[in-house]
């Protein structure tokens, strides 16, 4: 069967997580500049290749002196790991009919860890060029100690300054190549 490439299209897309503060809210974030590799046998994502990079030094999460911390030695370091990385082979269907399971490696600060993300795939269409377009949601929970990102502070009462679970959320839009 012949290989499709689907490039992202980074107006409808965006790379995201959530981590808690104080244990109470979540600050949100996430990286403006990436690239998403995807290969599928024909129009089939389940025989697919899923490659991710995203520049570290790209965090954003709204608060410039909260983001010169993620990029710092504390955090992920982006002068010594400027990349986080993600190749993903496995696209296994669960019980629901558009919802998956990717089975993939993750590396961050120079730390590689299996991970299963939940995929769901919000369908195919036609734009209004002509353009064959694909939609995702992508979910999953890492911990971010397992990483090598262990910066943490001690509250009065007992408690962490930032959660060690780290919630990734993306909403991916591919366009499917001729």
């Amino acid at each position: 069967m012949e290989k499709t490439k689907w490039n992202v299209d980074p107006a409808h897309t965006s790379i995201g997580f959530r981590a808690k503060y104080l244990m109470l809210t979540n600050v949100r974030g996430n990286f403006g500049n990436y690239e998403v590799e995807v290969e599928t046998d024909g129009d089939d994502f389940i025989l697919g290749s899923f490659g991710f990079k995203a520049e570290t030094n790209s965090i954003s999460t709204g608060n410039a002196q909260r983001d010169g911390h993620l990029k710092s030695k504390d955090f992920f370091d982006v002068s010594n790991f400027p990349l986080i990385e993600f190749k993903g082979n496995v696209l296994n269907k669960t019980q629901t009919g558009t919802v998956y399971e990717l089975n993939g490696e993750l590396t961050i600060h120079g730390v590689s860890k299996s991970v299963k993300l939940v995929v769901e795939h919000d369908g195919v269409a036609k734009d209004p060029y002509g353009n064959i377009m694909a939609g995702f949601n992508i979910q999953g929970t890492i911990s971010r100690k397992e990483f090598g990102l262990t910066w943490n502070s001690a509250t009065e009462t007992g408690g962490v300054l930032v959660s060690d679970e780290i919630k990734i959320t993306c909403d991916i839009q591919l366009k499917k190549m001729a």
